[in-house]
């Protein structure tokens, strides 16, 4: 019977890990990069402020 090859199972581990961390940092900078995407908190207003645009606010009579 064949032994494990432990160093070729760990390099493999190490490419994955590499890779997630890779794709995630990407993912990361693209969302840094592009404004509007609602992780901006843009959406909400301030403390204290109120988000008045006078459309579509009002109750209907």
């Amino acid at each position: 019977m064949a032994k494990p090859n432990y160093s070729f199972e760990k390099r493999q581990r190490e490419l994955s890990k590499k890779k997630k961390k890779e794709e995630k940092l990407k993912e990361k900078e693209l969302r840094k990069t592009s404004p509007g995407s609602g992780d901006g908190g843009q959406d909400e207003p301030a403390e204290g402020q109120t988000q008045d645009s006078g459309t579509g606010n009002q109750p209907a009579p």
